[in-house]
């Protein structure tokens, strides 16, 4: 079917309505992950400033809590690139849509493939997401070990 009416266009744009919901949806999922990374990267940049002037003690837990921050920095990272990719999926899927209509072209393989794999893109990148939060609670798991050693040693001298 080929476009030659504004009546003929108006099912093609019901249709570039899903995906394009999506795309402003992953818009807030990447804005999440990126302030993730970001917040990741400055506890890390926190956590190594004056590293030496403490005792080896605070070092270990620290390089224990950054190791923590630097696999979770990859794993968002990926998360992010898979929802990129989920974003750019459902660009090519509007893009695909109405190239179809334009030049008559029946593309129900193409534009199915393109979309399934846009599908699994976003749950992987929600699997990562996932992953990270996880992570993070291993990370506040170090931390609080650190506290509750502090305050059994503050509890046996008496404060």
């Amino acid at each position: 079917m080929s476009v030659t009416s504004f009546k003929e266009l108006v099912p093609i744009l019901q249709t570039a309505i899903g995906p394009m919901i999506l795309i402003s949806g992953l818009g807030l999922l990447l804005l999440t992950m990126t302030n993730r990374l970001g917040r990741i990267i400055d506890r890390s940049r926190s956590l190594l400033d004056n590293l030496e002037s403490h005792p080896e003690s605070y070092v270990l837990r620290i390089n224990r809590e950054v190791a923590i921050l630097w696999k979770r920095a990859h794993i968002i990272r990926t998360a992010i690139l898979l929802a990129c990719l989920t974003c750019l999926g459902a660009s090519l899927l509007i893009i695909m849509l109405f190239l179809s209509a334009l030049v008559n072209i029946d593309l129900p393989m193409l534009l199915s493939t393109i979309f399934i794999l846009s599908m699994l893109s976003l749950s992987s990148s929600l699997l990562f997401f996932f992953f990270d939060v996880n992570l993070t609670l291993a990370a506040l798991k170090i931390e609080m070990q650190s506290h509750d050693k502090k305050r059994l040693i503050l509890e046996k001298s008496g404060y």
